[in-house]
């Protein structure tokens, strides 16, 4: 009980930290500022416009439960539950634009994805997920076709779990707690009225060495995916779906998410079903449903 506590408290405590900050800064007046250079740059403090805006959806799930109980690959130390936490910390930055005169735009972005045991003893977090990348947008404007083709976005990634290689170490009888993959990505957006449809393509970098870690890792995670956004009225819908069409492995994710406090949070509730929930778990098939707040959608 203790433990839910600290999560819902925390969950307020980020609820209203924006309000705070921006009651704080509510009373300062850069009216009478005479160098130019200083207004702006406090004006862009003012504002929050340094340049991070949220990339994926930004959230805190205190509840979830899965269908069975995680296995613990750290020699047993833990008993993992089938009840955790989820906390995801997505951001993105503009780097460059119309390099090509196409009006493309240059972004880095970095999310980060953590799994927490918080309903266990020492509430260890199971696996926490680096992912990088650097990516280019193309706007399109199809106003012809059937499709209503609105963006093709190529992307270069990195994900991985940041744990030690112990393929070697005897204690692990051969379970390596690292994984890791580099991949490539294309992605074309489509819009229909509210339906926002992403059709992607993914591929590991060349070489064995690539996939080391995980070698059989695209057999659950895939090649394709599709994720469809339907907005109505205030709701959000979301249902995604890949895998590898050879190995008939893959995955599927639906999330619903509704504002709570002026469109500064959400509530937000997921149901995963498939592979590759995590990286430390990619070949078990988990079902999942997990229910908390999103700042950004």
């Amino acid at each position: 009980m203790i433990k839910i506590l600290i999560v819902l408290v925390a969950s307020m405590t980020f609820l209203y930290a924006v309000e705070v900050l921006d009651a704080a800064k509510s009373k300062i007046n850069i009216d009478n500022i005479k160098n130019d250079k200083s207004k702006v740059n406090m004006q862009k403090w003012l504002n929050n416009s340094f340049g991070l805006r949220p990339y994926r959806a930004n959230y805190l799930l205190p509840f979830g439960i899965a269908n069975k109980r995680y296995e613990d690959h750290k020699l047993g130390i833990v008993r993992y539950d089938n009840k955790e936490a989820e906390i995801q910390v997505s951001l993105k930055l503009a780097v460059f634009k119309n390099l090509l005169g196409l009006h493309e735009k240059y972004y880095l972005s970095y999310t980060q994805h953590a799994f927490w045991q918080i309903y266990v003893y020492s509430s260890p977090f199971r696996e926490s997920l680096y992912n990088p990348e650097g990516f280019v947008v193309f706007p399109i404007n199809d106003v012809e076709s059937i499709f209503h083709m609105r963006s093709f976005k190529f992307a270069i990634a990195h994900m991985s779990n940041g744990q030690p290689n112990t393929a070697n170490v005897p204690e692990f009888n051969g379970f390596n707690l690292s994984k890791s993959i580099n991949y490539i990505y294309s992605t074309l957006r489509l819009q229909h009225d509210t339906l926002i449809t992403d059709l992607t393509l993914l591929a590991p970098f060349p070489g064995p060495d690539n996939l080391s870690d995980n070698p059989d890792l695209m057999n659950y995670l895939g090649y394709t995916k599709a994720k469809f956004t339907y907005f109505n009225n205030k709701s959000m819908y979301s249902l995604m779906v890949r895998g590898n069409i050879a190995s008939m492995k893959g995955a599927l994710e639906a999330t619903y998410s509704y504002p709570l406090r002026k469109d500064k949070s959400y509530l937000y509730m997921k149901i995963f079903t498939g592979y590759v929930e995590s990286l430390i778990d990619y070949n078990n098939n988990i079902t999942k449903f997990s229910i908390g707040v999103s700042f950004s959608r």
